[in-house]
Formats: C-alpha cells, sequence, structure tokens
C-alpha cells in the first residue's frame, strides 16, 4: 500500500498541467470522482464548468490541477479541473500543430469556465497567421475544442507588444475612435461609439472583464458622447 502511494504520488506530480481520461465512477456531493485507472481521481464542484452535466459511466477528460499527499497508507488524492485556463492551453496544443511545434504561442490566456473564453496568439512565422492557424480551416480546429468544453465561446485574438493595439484586437468587433494608455499605472481608457458600449462591456461587464484579465492592464471604456463632453469641458 505504501509503495502505490509512492507510485501515484510520483506519477501524477509530474502530470500537473497535463490532460488525463478517465471515467466518472460516482458523484458524491457535487465532486465527481474519476477512475484514471491508476487511482480514483476528484474532480470538485469548483473545478466543474457549469454548463456541463455528467453521470457515472461518462467519459471525461480534465486538467490535472493538483495532487495532494494524504497521511501514511493512504493513497494520494489527483484533484482535476474542467474549468481551469490550462485545459484550453492543452486542448489547443493538441489541436493545432503549429502550437505544438512552437510557431505559433499563447501568449496568455482568460477565461471565465462555462461562458467565454480568450485567448492571445502569437506567429513566428510571418508565412503563418496566428489566428488562422487556430480556427483552422472553416473553423474545423476551433470548433473541435468548443465541443470538448461544452459550447464555450472562445475569442482567438492577435496579441501585440503594443497595447493599444492589443487591447483593439480582444475587443473586436468593436470600433475603437481612440484609447488612452497609461505605461505607469497600466490603466488603458477605451473611447468606442455610443451604440457599442454595450457590445464593448458585455453581458455583466464579462467582456471588458476578460479583456483586462487578458492584456494584465485595467480597461475602462467611455462612450464617445461622455468623451466628447469632457473634453469640451
Amino acid at each position: 500500500r505504501e509503495a502505490e502511494r509512492e507510485n501515484v504520488l510520483a506519477e501524477y506530480s509530474q502530470r500537473i498541467g497535463d490532460l488525463v481520461h478517465g471515467t466518472v465512477s460516482r458523484i458524491d456531493r457535487g465532486t465527481l470522482l474519476v477512475d484514471l485507472g491508476r487511482t480514483e481521481a476528484h474532480l470538485p464542484k469548483t473545478e466543474q464548468s457549469p454548463n456541463e452535466r455528467y453521470r457515472p459511466g461518462d467519459r471525461i477528460r480534465a486538467l490535472v490541477k493538483d495532487v495532494k499527499d494524504t497521511e501514511l497508507g493512504r493513497v494520494p488524492r489527483v484533484i482535476l479541473s474542467r474549468a481551469h485556463p490550462g485545459l484550453i492551453r492543452r486542448l489547443f496544443e493538441l489541436e493545432v500543430p503549429e502550437i505544438y511545434d512552437g510557431i505559433v504561442e499563447i501568449k496568455s490566456i482568460a477565461r471565465e469556465a462555462g461562458f467565454r473564453t480568450k485567448i492571445a496568439v502569437v506567429s513566428h512565422d510571418v508565412k503563418i497567421d496566428s489566428v488562422g492557424a487556430c480556427v483552422g480551416i472553416r473553423g474545423a480546429r476551433v470548433k473541435g475544442i468548443v465541443q470538448e468544453i461544452g459550447g464555450e465561446k472562445i475569442d482567438i485574438v492577435r496579441w501585440s507588444d503594443n497595447i493599444e493595439e492589443f487591447v483593439a484586437n480582444a475587443l473586436a468587433p468593436v470600433e475603437i475612435a481612440r484609447s488612452f494608455a497609461d505605461a505607469e499605472s497600466e490603466r488603458i481608457l477605451v473611447v468606442v461609439p455610443d451604440d457599442q458600449l454595450s457590445l464593448a462591456i458585455g453581458k455583466s461587464g464579462q467582456n471588458i472583464r476578460l479583456t483586462s484579465k487578458l492584456t494584465q492592464w485595467r480597461v475602462d471604456v467611455v462612450r464617445q458622447s461622455e468623451a466628447d463632453r469632457v473634453a469640451r469641458e
């Protein structure tokens, strides 16, 4: 039993951040117990995507988030996640050969599991379009990933080291009238047409929140008429 504990701890400690396949064996107060063959892993309610439902016997693919050592003689607890941004990263690496080969790089990911993910990519080869490589022919590559995560929306954003351009890419298709960036405070104010303010902010502020997470800058949005009024005053 102690040797088995050491084996499980050694194997899955090295697999943190990797994808594993398993079968849902049972559900205990919202936590899915997943049979991985060598051991039984836990997928807590907090690490599940809210738009996914599983039943015992269902096949599941998840990210190894953590391995918690337990008391002597007990099998370590392997913690899985379907809500972690790392799941999106691994799925893109599997689906997009250019990412796996290092030609296209994932610069950052912002995710609200079950709703929307923004992923920023850049190509290190001028002949290869980073966004096009991730989308695939007729959207085949990204469709496969969206299907895997239960229909969650994915925005693929072209990364730029120019923060104003990067924010504009992240907010597309919103038109940016102008923007004002302050590098010292890492804040950027974006002016958009009045009729596009709600689109820029998104439902419950989700779009602007994910844009801030993706760029790691505080992004504020103001409507054109308000900016003009302030300028006149």
